[in-house]
C-alpha cells in the first residue's frame, strides 16, 4: 500500500483574533462549540498533526483564558495578541515565528481542514511565492446597484478563495511589513500581490466552509442523536442500595468504587454515547481514589453538562432495571423525579421500567443488578 510523501517543513499561523459577532454565539465564534469541540481546536489539532512548527495563534485582546481552555491538553503552539485588523494580527503572528521556509496562514473559522489541501499548497510553493486554495463559481453572477441588476460577471474567470493560504515565509513577512493598502485586506494573498508576488491557485475543498452565521453552527449538528448505556454491579452485604438516584431499603446493596448506582451509570453512558464522548470509566476512572464512595448524582450532572457543551439538550431517557429484588414499582415515580431533577428536564421525559430474567443468570440468582438505558439528545 502506497503512502503519501512527507510534507516539507512549515510553520503555521491560525488567525483567531476576531469578535465573530455575526455567528450569534455567546462568545467569539472561534471559541464556541462546534460538533462537540471548540472551533479553534480543530485546525490547531490538524496543523500540529501535520507537522506545523512553530504554530502561532493570534487571539483577541484578553482572549488568553478562552484560547487556553479551547486548546486544553495541546502543546506546541504559541499565543499572540492580534491587532485591530486581520492584517495586523497576521503581521504580529509572523513576527513571533522568527524564521521559517514556508508558512500556512489559516482562519480559525474554517475548522474542517483536509490534510490533502495542506499538501497541495506546500507543493505549489516550489514554483510560486504564494498559493491559495480555490473553488469554481457554479452560479450565474449579477452585479447589484440599489437592489437592481446592472450587469453580470463571467463566472469562468472567478474563483472562491479559501484558507489556509501558503507562502514562502520571507516573501509574506516582507509583504506585510510593507503593506500600505486598505487596512482591512481581505486575505494574505492580497498583501503578497500588492508587494509584487505571484499567487498560484490549487484545488480547494468544500469541507473548508467558513462558519459565519448562527445557522452555520446549527446545521453542523444532526437534529437528534441517540446513545445506549448498560451497567452491572453485584449485590453485597453491608452496602447501601442506591438506584435511580434514591436510596432503597434492602438487605443488600450494590458494590462498586462509587455508590454503584447501576441505573444512573447506565444513563451516564447513554448520554456520553449520544455525543460520542467516551464512557463513564474514561471520565471517572475507578482507579482514581477521589471517586471512592462518590454519589452518582455527580456523574449524571457531569454528563448533562457535556451534552449542553456539545450543543444539545437531553430529549428523553428510557431506563430499564433488571433484577429479581427489590421491587422497582413502588420506587418508580421517585426515581423518575430524581433523574428529571438531575438532568433539568420534565418528568415526562423520563421512563423507568423494570423486568426480571425469570430467575435465570446472575440477576435471576440475586447476585447483582443490571440496568440499560437509551438516551436521545436534541439540537438546541
Amino acid at each position: 500500500m502506497s503512502t503519501a510523501p512527507p510534507l516539507p517543513a512549515f510553520a503555521a499561523v491560525v488567525v483567531a483574533a476576531g469578535k465573530g459577532l455575526r455567528a450569534g454565539q455567546p462568545l467569539p465564534k472561534q471559541f464556541a462549540m462546534w460538533r462537540g469541540k471548540p472551533v479553534l481546536r480543530y485546525s490547531v489539532e490538524t496543523l500540529l498533526a501535520s507537522g506545523a512548527d512553530p504554530l502561532v495563534v493570534a487571539i483577541p485582546e484578553n482572549g488568553e483564558a478562552a484560547a487556553k481552555q479551547a486548546l486544553e491538553g495541546l502543546t506546541g503552539y504559541e499565543l499572540v495578541t492580534g491587532g485591530a485588523t486581520r492584517q495586523q494580527s497576521v503581521a504580529r503572528a509572523l513576527s513571533a515565528i522568527g524564521s521559517a521556509d514556508r508558512v500556512l496562514i489559516h482562519d480559525a473559522a474554517r475548522p474542517d481542514l483536509p490534510e490533502t489541501v495542506i499538501a497541495r499548497l506546500l507543493d505549489a510553493l516550489d514554483d510560486a511565492p504564494g498559493a491559495i486554495p480555490v473553488l469554481p463559481v457554479v452560479d450565474s453572477l449579477s452585479r447589484d446597484e440599489n437592489g437592481l441588476m446592472v450587469g453580470t460577471a463571467k463566472r469562468e474567470e472567478l474563483r472562491r478563495v479559501q484558507t489556509p493560504q501558503a507562502f514562502r515565509f520571507a516573501d509574506i513577512r516582507g509583504a506585510h511589513a510593507r503593506w500600505e493598502g486598505d487596512p482591512v485586506a481581505g486575505d494574505d494573498a492580497q498583501v503578497l500581490r500588492a508587494a509584487g508576488g505571484a499567487v498560484a491557485h490549487v484545488a480547494g475543498d468544500e469541507r473548508l466552509a467558513k462558519l459565519t452565521f448562527a445557522e452555520d453552527f446549527m446545521t453542523a449538528l444532526p437534529p437528534m442523536r441517540v446513545g445506549m448505556g448498560y451497567d452491572v454491579h453485584r449485590l453485597a452485604e453491608g452496602e447501601e442500595l442506591w438506584l435511580g438516584g434514591i436510596r432503597i431499603e434492602h438487605d443488600r446493596g450494590l458494590a462498586g468504587h462509587s455508590d454503584a448506582d447501576v441505573a444512573l451509570h447506565a444513563i451516564v453512558d447513554a448520554l456520553l454515547g449520544a455525543i460520542a464522548d467516551g464512557d463513564i470509566g474514561s471520565h471517572f476512572p475507578p482507579s482514581d481514589p477521589q471517586w471512592k464512595g462518590a454519589s452518582s448524582d455527580r456523574f449524571l450532572a457531569h454528563a448533562a453538562r457535556l451534552v449542553t457543551d456539545a450543543g444539545y439538550a437531553v430529549g428523553n431517557i428510557d431506563l430499564t432495571i433488571i433484577c429479581e429484588a427489590p421491587k422497582i414499582g413502588p420506587h418508580r415515580q421517585a426515581m423518575r423525579g430524581r433523574i428529571a431533577d438531575l438532568l433539568g428536564v420534565d418528568i415526562n421525559a423520563i421512563s423507568v421500567k423494570a423486568t426480571t430474567t425469570e430467575r435465570l443468570g446472575f440477576t435471576g440468582r440475586g447476585e447483582g443488578i443490571a440496568a440499560q438505558a437509551i438516551a436521545s439528545v436534541i439540537r438546541e
